[in-house]
C-alpha cells in the first residue's frame, strides 16, 4: 500500500477540516491496521525508534545514564538528566523515585557497560513502559545522540494488529507533518516481511477529531 506525499497531504489537510477547534494545541496521530501477522511470532515485536524530520512541540527529555566523560559531555549537552553509577546504586529498592524517574523523561540513553547494572535497578519500571535505555558505547557522540532523540517517536505493536502514534501537533506545517508520517511508513515498511502489504489501513487524525482514512 505505497502512499505518495500528495495523498497523505490530503489527508491531513482533511483531518484538520474534520477537527473542530479547541483551546489548546492538538496532536496529530498517526494510526495503522497491519494485516498477515502472526501476532506469536518475532514479527509482531515491533518497538522501533524513529526519528523524525521535525521535533513536535515539547521536544523529548532526554535522561542518559553514564559515568566519567559521558557523564560530564552529556551535562553540556544540556541533557535534562544524568545518572552517573552512584546515584543509580542508590536508587535500588526506592520503588517511589524509580517510578518518577521513568515517568519523568521521554527517552534513556546508557552507557553501555552500566546496562547490567541499569537492567537490574531500573528495568522493572522502565520495561513495562517501553523505556528501557538505548546502549550506547563510553565512545559514542552523547550531545549528536542527545540532539536526535529529542526529535524522534517510538513506534510499537502490543497484543492487536494496530500501531498508533503522535507525528505532528496542530500547530505545524501540513508539510511537516506529513514528513513525518512518511518518515514512520518507511522504517515501518522495512521491518515488515511484506512491506507496504503488510498494511491494511492507514488513518490520520486530531487528537480529538475523527479518523481520515488515507486512499492510496
Amino acid at each position: 500500500m505505497p502512499l505518495d506525499q500528495k495523498t497523505i497531504l490530503t489527508a491531513v489537510k482533511e483531518a484538520r477540516e474534520k477537527s473542530e477547534k479547541r483551546k489548546f494545541n492538538q496532536s496529530i496521530e498517526l494510526i495503522l491496521k497491519l494485516q498477515d501477522i502472526d501476532m506469536k511470532s518475532p514479527e509482531a515485536k515491533i518497538q522501533e525508534v524513529v526519528e523524525l524530520p521535525y521535533a513536535l512541540e515539547k521536544p523529548n527529555k532526554i535522561c542518559v545514564i553514564a559515568s566519567g566523560e559521558m557523564a560530564l559531555k552529556a551535562r553540556k549537552a544540556n541533557a535534562d538528566h544524568v545518572i552517573e553509577r552512584s546515584e543509580l546504586e542508590g536508587l535500588a529498592g526506592k520503588k517511589q523515585e524509580l517510578r518518577k524517574i521513568a515517568n519523568g523523561y521521554d527517552f534513556f540513553i546508557a552507557e553501555a557497560p552500566l546496562m547490567p547494572l541499569v537492567g537490574k535497578t531500573l528495568g522493572s519500571v522502565l520495561g513495562p513502559r517501553g523505556k528501557m535505555p538505548v546502549p550506547v558505547p563510553p565512545s559514542a557522540d552523547i550531545a549528536g545522540l542527545i540532539v536526535k532523540h529529542r526529535k524522534t517517536v517510538v513506534v510499537r505493536m502490543r497484543s492487536q494488529p494496530i500501531i498508533q502514534s503522535r507525528i505532528g501537533m496542530e500547530n505545524m506545517k501540513d508539510e511537516e507533518i506529513t514528513d513525518n508520517i512518511q518518515a514512520v511508513l518507511r522504517v515501518l515498511e522495512g521491518k515488515l516481511k511484506r512491506g507496504s502489504k503488510n498494511i491494511r489501513f492507514v488513518y490520520i487524525k486530531t487528537a480529538m477529531g475523527a479518523p481520515v482514512k488515507v486512499k492510496p
